[in-house]
C-alpha cells in the first residue's frame, strides 16, 4: 500500500480533485521573451465568410445573401451589417481572408484546426496543450482551460483536444462546462474543479501531506520523482490558495460589466477567460456558443453551422440563424476587446476567432430551410493582441469568397503565427526525445505584426 502510494505520487491519497491541471515537467521556449497569454473562440460549425469579415457585395444575390458591407475605423474595410461594434474597433484586429484547407468534415476538420495540422496524427496534441507545455502558467492557476464542451451535453467531443495528445493528461485543459447549462450566464453555475473528494476538508489535506512527507522521508521505498513532487505541490497550492477559486467567479464583476458582455452563454465566458487569463491561465479557449432565443429549447452547442437546421433559416433570428448570434458575438467580441485594452491586457493577450471552415458561397434552399453549407477551402480569421497590426487585412478571396486568390494561409501556418504572437518559437521540439517533432511547421505571417 505505502509503495503503490508513494510512488503514484499520491494524488488520490490526498483526495485532489485537480490531476489534470498541472504540467510538472515544462520548459519554458523561447527564453528571455515575455510569456503571454491566449483567448482562443471557437466558432464551432464555421461562419459564413460572406456574411461576417469578407461581404462580397456585388456578387450575385444567390451568393452575397441579404445582408449589407459597413464601413469599419479602418478607410476601404468593409465589415458585415450584424457586427457594428466590431466594425469600430477594426483599428484593434486583424482580419486573414485566406484561410484554406481541403476538408468539409467537422470532426476532422475541428481536429485540424486544434493542431494546427493538416494531417495531425491520432496522438497530436492541441494548440492549448503545446502552450500548456512550453508557456505553463507561473501562479496557482491552471495553465490550460476549456469554456463550454462540444457537442454539449452526452455528446462526445469531436477531437481528442481534451485529452492532451502525446504530451499527456498533465497538458490537457480543465474543462468547465460539460454539459448545455452549465455556464456563468445560467444562475446556479458554480465551478466545482477546485472541490476537495467528499468529506476531506483543507485541514484534513494538509494533514495528509505532512505525512506522505514523513513517509517519504522515512521509508525505504524510492521517494517519488522530483517531477511527481512538483506535481502534487502545485495540487496543493491550487486547493488551497484563493487565487484561482476567485478567477473562476464571475459573480465579483459588476453588473454593467456583465451586461456589457451580454448576459448569454458566449458574453459570459469571454468576461470568465479575461478574468482567467489576469489571474495568469495561458490558454481558454472558448467555445462561441451564443445560447438560445427565449421560445427555443436546446438542440446543440454548433451554432454557426447554419444549414437551416432544426428549421431555422441561416439568415433568421432563431439559434442557429446569423440574426441570432452575430449579433451576440459581435457584443461579446468587441466587450473582451475594450475590457482587455483598458486594462492594459490586450499587448499580452493573444484574442482568435475562428471557426474549422467557412460556409458556401451558393446559398442553399432545401425542403426546411435556407442554409450556407461547409466551405474549407476559403474563410477568415481575427486575430487581435499580443503586437498584431490592428487594421490589418491579410489575404484575398475571389469575387464570391470561393477560393483564395491571393496569400493562403494553411492549418500550420495559421498555428506556427498562434505560436508567434505568444512568443513561442514554432520550431521548438515537444518530443521528449528533444529533437522530432516541433511545435508547428508552418511560416509565420510575419505582416500581421
Amino acid at each position: 500500500m505505502v509503495r503503490a502510494v508513494v510512488t503514484a505520487g499520491a494524488i488520490p491519497l490526498l483526495g485532489l480533485g485537480l490531476p489534470n491541471l498541472l504540467s510538472a515537467n515544462s520548459p519554458i521556449a523561447s527564453a528571455g521573451a515575455a510569456a503571454k497569454s491566449c483567448i482562443f473562440i471557437y466558432q464551432y460549425g464555421g461562419l459564413s465568410q460572406l456574411d461576417s469579415w469578407d461581404p462580397k457585395p456585388f456578387a450575385p444575390a444567390e451568393v452575397r445573401g441579404p445582408y449589407q458591407p459597413i464601413a469599419t475605423s479602418i478607410p476601404g474595410f468593409q465589415v458585415g451589417e450584424l457586427m457594428p461594434r466590431l466594425a469600430t474597433l477594426a483599428d484593434r484586429y486583424a482580419i486573414v481572408r485566406s484561410m484554406s484547407h481541403n476538408v468539409p468534415v467537422h470532426d476532422v476538420a475541428n481536429k485540424m484546426l486544434l493542431a494546427g495540422q493538416s494531417l495531425p496524427p491520432a496522438d497530436a496534441p492541441s494548440f492549448g496543450a503545446v502552450v500548456s507545455k512550453l508557456r505553463p502558467a507561473t501562479a496557482s492557476v491552471p495553465s490550460h482551460v476549456w469554456l463550454q464542451k462540444f457537442g454539449g451535453g452526452a455528446a462526445p467531443p469531436e477531437a481528442n483536444y481534451l485529452t492532451g495528445g502525446f504530451l499527456g493528461v498533465a497538458h490537457s485543459p480543465l474543462l468547465i462546462g460539460d454539459n448545455h447549462d452549465d455556464h456563468p450566464a445560467n444562475p446556479a453555475f458554480r465551478v466545482k474543479a477546485f472541490d476537495t473528494a467528499e468529506g476531506v476538508t483543507l485541514d484534513r489535506l494538509n494533514a495528509r501531506r505532512q505525512l506522505l512527507d514523513r513517509i517519504e522521508l522515512k521509508t525505504s521505498v524510492v521517494p517519488a520523482s522530483p517531477s511527481q513532487s512538483r506535481f502534487r505541490e502545485r495540487a496543493f497550492d491550487l486547493l488551497a490558495s484563493s487565487q484561482a477559486k476567485k478567477a473562476f467567479d464571475v459573480e465579483q464583476e459588476s453588473p454593467q460589466v456583465r451586461d456589457r458582455y451580454g448576459r448569454h452563454p458566449l458574453g459570459q465566458n469571454l468576461l470568465l477567460a479575461r478574468r482567467l487569463v489576469e489571474a495568469g491561465v495561458r490558454l481558454v479557449n472558448v467555445v462561441a456558443w451564443t445560447g438560445l432565443a427565449p421560445s427555443e429549447k436546446f438542440v446543440c452547442v454548433e451554432t454557426w453551422d447554419m444549414h437551416g437546421n432544426a428549421g431555422i433559416d441561416i439568415f433568421a433570428n432563431g439559434w442557429n440563424g446569423l440574426g441570432w448570434a452575430l449579433p451576440k458575438c459581435d457584443e461579446a467580441v468587441s466587450a473582451l476587446l475594450e475590457d482587455l485594452s483598458s486594462r492594459g491586457l490586450l499587448e499580452s493577450t493573444l484574442v482568435v476567432l475562428v471557426g474549422e471552415f467557412g460556409r458556401t458561397p451558393a446559398i442553399s434552399r432545401g425542403s426546411a430551410a435556407i442554409g450556407r453549407d461547409h466551405w474549407p477551402h476559403c474563410y477568415s480569421a481575427m486575430l487581435a493582441g499580443a503586437g498584431v497590426r490592428g487594421g490589418s487585412v491579410y489575404g484575398t478571396s475571389d469575387s464570391q469568397a470561393a477560393y483564395v486568390k491571393d496569400r493562403k494561409v494553411t492549418p500550420e501556418d495559421f498555428a506556427a503565427t498562434l505560436f508567434h504572437a505568444m512568443n513561442i518559437a514554432p520550431e521548438t521540439r515537444i518530443n521528449p526525445d528533444g529533437f522530432t517533432r516541433p511545435a508547428s511547421t508552418g511560416q509565420v505571417i510575419e505582416e500581421l505584426f
